[in-house]
């Protein structure tokens, strides 16, 4: 028989199943569907421990693996991991930015309407203590509601933190549901396109230093954008939409993104053909002297805003020696709702196969999206509208590097047995007799000499053994230890990488000189 608790419980939970039944029938917000059905199960895990029920999953086995989307990272790919992360800190901190952090998740409130249709992809968090949580889907959003929070009007800021999406994974290629992003922004206002420059400089200089292959930096302007989708007829309330399938020309042919267009979102035919004839154009700086040449384009103010910020541009572009590396590419959307200005996308090409003619559609010839930013002016003001104060527009411009792709271009160069996973540089190694303790006090003394040192911890490891560890881990350099060394006072240093016969058993050296000697040999 059920306790009077345990009735109350199921008599809300058919109420809350009601909710949520009336709530899909008359087709409410994706929001609401979601807080009534967590809200009803709940209710029901309350019931289950009320009633003193075992969880669902009791008694099954433990399936050893990551989510879908995630995964683990060895030893060595760690290593290179480093490696990456350590060049992109370089040439941000090499630009003047200092670093920030923020959390992990976010008031659901602050990430919602900034994504437009990617917005599906937040991960909702259960509501805890009463606020509704997500995690992070960018460090822009986050890093906007910083500045705002602070009253921040000026910063140079780098970050690299792990986001989150609810995306359908492609594991080969770098995209997944948690990933590193790796971003530079710069917050407060300056001159008209110089901090635009130079985050695409930023980009250049570590695609470049990472050297990931031939890439191209596609750029665009969103008032000019958005004043083609007015001239063309789209109606204010319908861009973001438009723009969203705009942005998958990189990936589709152009007829495909036009029956999107026209099938999907209910534009007239001729509009996307308007929208076509513009957003197939690309070319260099020479493509805004055709643009000026359109007066039907360039009656709009918002347009010739953007035609002259990107005149700057390029004119800056060229004084920061990357001006070869950028494509003006009228097909570029960014469908992120917060950018304002000027926006860019790093993508990897094959040489072989792009296209011979200009007007020839490039999409097969692009491999995959590795950074891209913009501008965004609009963003701290309304973080700091939401706080009730005057809102103060802070200008911001950034770029964004996915880590998680470029790694998987970098590993794919790499032999496996060439990579080194531990900064070892010397072994200690026992000729015989094992010696634990006195190889433990000789590697005491490299440590304290700020050398990496190793040693095996058996009590008698054999020697071959102690050879194969240094070939594994490539760690360059051994230091011999035996019982007639020890009665002398001397070791022997060895070459591991050092292959050649003629060294012997290695260099003998007195043991006080040992530490000077092996820093010596490892510049």
């Amino acid at each position: 028989m059920m306790s009077g608790a345990a009735e109350q419980l199921q008599k809300q939970i058919k109420e809350q199943g009601d909710v949520v039944r009336q709530l899909k029938a008359q087709a409410g917000s994706d929001d609401a569907v979601q807080a009534a059905v967590g809200e009803l199960l709940a209710l029901k895990e309350r019931l289950r421990i009320a009633k003193g029920e075992p969880e669902a999953d009791a008694g099954k086995k433990a399936v050893l693996k990551t989510p879908k989307g995630t995964r683990d990272y060895s030893p060595k790919e760690m290593a290179v991991r480093a490696a990456i992360f350590s060049t992109i800190v370089g040439v941000f901190e090499r630009h003047g930015a200092v670093t920030i952090d923020t959390p992990v998740f976010e008031l659901k409130e602050i990430l919602t309407g900034k994504y437009g249709e990617d917005s599906k992809l937040i991960y909702d968090l259960k509501d805890q203590g009463g606020e509704a949580c997500a995690l992070r889907y960018d460090l822009t959003v986050p890093f906007a509601r910083y500045v705002a929070m602070n009253g921040i009007t000026s910063i140079k800021r780098y970050q690299i933190a792990k986001v989150y999406r609810r995306d359908q994974p492609a594991m080969t290629k770098g995209r997944m549901r948690e990933f590193f992003q790796c971003d530079f922004d710069v917050a407060g206002a300056h001159e008209p396109m110089v901090a635009d420059a130079e985050c695409v400089r930023v980009a250049v200089e570590v695609l470049s230093r990472l050297d990931v292959g031939s890439f191209v930096v596609k750029v665009n302007h969103r008032m000019i954008l958005d004043a083609v989708f007015a001239a063309a007829g789209v109606a204010p309330d319908h861009v973001r939409a438009i723009s969203s399938a705009v942005d998958k020309l990189d990936k589709l042919p152009w007829a495909e993104v036009r029956r999107e267009m026209t099938e999907d979102k209910g534009l007239a035919g001729a509009v996307a053909d308007r929208i076509g004839a513009y957003v197939q154009l690309r070319g260099g700086a020479e493509l805004l002297a055709r643009l000026r040449a359109m007066p039907e384009l360039m009656g709009s103010a918002q347009a010739a805003q953007g035609v002259r910020e990107m005149e700057l541009f390029f004119r800056y572009a060229e004084l920061y020696g990357v001006a070869d590396r950028i494509s003006f590419d009228m097909s570029l959307a960014r469908g992120l709702d917060y950018y304002t200005g000027v926006i860019y996308e790093a993508v990897l090409v094959e040489e072989s196969a792009r296209p011979a003619a200009p007007a020839a559609d490039e999409s097969q010839a692009r491999v995959g999206s590795i950074a891209a930013g913009g501008r965004y002016d609009r963003l701290v003001g309304m973080f700091a509208a939401a706080r009730g104060k005057r809102a103060a527009d802070v200008p911001c411009v950034g770029i964004s590097f996915g880590v998680e792709r470029i790694f998987a271009l970098v590993m794919a160069r790499q032999r496996e047995h060439e990579l080194k996973a531990s900064r070892t540089q010397v072994y200690v190694i026992a000729a015989h007799g094992g010696l634990l303790e006195e190889r433990m006090r000789i590697a005491r003394e490299l440590w304290d000499a700020g050398i990496a040192a190793e040693f095996m911890y058996k009590p008698k490891p054999k020697l071959q053994a102690q050879f194969k560890v240094c070939d594994e881990e490539r760690i360059p350099w051994a230091v011999i230890v035996g019982e007639q060394e020890l009665a002398q006072g001397v070791v022997l240093l060895k070459n591991m990488a050092d292959k050649d016969p003629a060294q012997g058993q290695g260099a003998q050296v007195s043991r006080a000189d040992m530490a000077a000697e092996l820093k010596q040999r490892l510049i």
